[in-house]
């Protein structure tokens, strides 16, 4: 459960954000939120699949981080091992929330980041936002036209049936097959085809090169499979 509340200087003058990365802060998860901004930086380090949301049954983008529920191969005592970050994991325990069409900044109060002892401070001793909070505030800023940019992408996606189903089963190295279901992939066949009116609408809209880079991310499976089978043979 999330327990989201305005975020203000009154209320949360106190508060610190724990930036480590760890299970313990809720990043075992095996996939996350990725926006096509980012598809580029995404791409150098996870597969880029398509989920759908059970409640609604839209889709959406996802970094892929593990093969089953609850892990995130990325993970280590060190912390998050990777060249890059999605944004939808650096923005929390923050969101983007509204009064009336008013953006405005909230956080999950029950989020395990949360405390009052250790982390990074969001308000100084004046009540001004810190360097932290500020830095916060333009990457949600930036994710609130990055979340209806995603939806057109995805519409667009649809329009030229260009996502598909996609099942993989995957041998591990402890000999147990391992089945990746309940994802989406680009369907390159489909993509091929394509008219030059719609590569060019893609291009102008600003779709086609996180349309190839999604592509190009579903090398980084090998990756993950091989993340996973030094984790089965240690």
């Amino acid at each position: 459960m999330q327990n989201h509340a305005v975020l203000n200087p009154v209320d949360h003058k106190d508060i610190k954000i724990v930036t480590q990365r760890s299970e313990l802060y809720g990043d075992c998860v095996i996939a996350t939120l990725a926006f096509p901004f980012e598809f580029r930086n995404v791409q150098s380090d996870y597969p880029i699949l398509f989920q759908k949301d059970s409640n609604t049954g839209k889709l959406f983008p996802v970094a892929l981080l593990g093969l089953k529920a609850k892990e995130n191969l990325f993970l280590n005592e060190e912390g998050w091992d990777a060249s890059y970050i999605p944004a939808s994991i650096l923005r929390q325990p923050f969101m983007v929330g509204f009064q009336g069409e008013k953006p405005i900044v909230t956080i999950d109060m029950d989020s395990p980041r949360v405390n009052k002892v250790e982390g990074e401070a969001l308000f100084d001793e004046m009540g001004e936002g810190t360097d932290f909070l500020k830095n916060v505030t333009a990457m949600l800023n930036e994710l609130h036209g990055a979340y209806q940019d995603t939806e057109v992408f995805i519409e667009q996606l649809l329009e030229l049936e260009l996502l598909e189903s996609l099942a993989l089963k995957l041998m591990l190295a402890d000999g147990v097959e391992h089945e990746l279901t309940g994802f989406y992939t680009i369907n390159e066949d489909k993509l091929r085809e394509l008219s030059a009116d719609a590569l060019g609408k893609l291009h102008n809209q600003n779709f086609l090169q996180p349309l190839f880079m999604a592509v190009a991310s579903l090398s980084r499976l090998a990756n993950l499979v091989d993340k996973k089978n030094k984790l089965l043979v240690c």
